[in-house]
């Protein structure tokens, strides 16, 4: 519950379906005026519920309960909109996780920027046996960003990338500027 509202009327109060032998009774009318107090906002919070959980219109302190409820990680410095943005778009980025998609989506919906990818992997064909592999020997990802364009701290930032990318794979996150 959010908390008393001060002036929330109630759209049932509890006097008017008191029965008939209490209904005349001025302690009892003041008692259930005093619990329409306490009830109206549970009451206005449930007939808003839909409200508030639709990132698009939930308070602010609503999305970061919803987000973890779908499992993305809201960090200081995000602003209100983008925030929004990363929950409502949660299914679709674990649909994605573990790919560069669902990489770049994370940061784009994070910062704005779009990031710019170095792996080490590489698939390529050759008719000469003794042709160079492609890629790196060493499995790698690195992520560039633009510093100067970011309002979330470098650590906050690595705690969003982290779950997208795949386990098994060491990567970095390099801030140019």
């Amino acid at each position: 519950m959010r908390g008393i509202v001060l002036g929330l009327a109630t759209p049932h109060p509890l006097a008017e379906s008191l029965p008939a032998v209490y209904a005349g009774d001025d302690f009892a009318r003041r008692w259930c005026q005093g619990l329409d107090e306490v009830l109206a906002p549970v009451l206005a919070t449930l007939d808003c519920l839909p409200a508030y959980l639709d990132p698009a219109t939930a308070p602010p302190d609503i999305v970061e309960w919803l987000a973890g409820w779908v499992g993305v990680t809201l960090v200081p410095g995000i602003p209100d909109t983008r925030r929004r943005q990363l929950v409502m778009a949660a299914a679709r980025l674990y649909v994605w996780r573990g790919t560069l998609r669902g990489i770049r989506d994370i940061i784009e919906l994070s910062t704005g920027q779009v990031p710019e990818f170095t792996e080490s992997g590489a698939c390529a064909w050759s008719r000469d046996p003794g042709a160079a592999l492609p890629g790196f020997p060493d499995p790698v990802l690195i992520i560039r960003l633009q510093a100067g364009e970011l309002s979330i701290e470098e650590s906050h930032l690595a705690a969003i990338i982290a779950p997208f990318v795949p386990a098994h794979v060491p990567w970095l996150l390099e801030l140019r500027g």
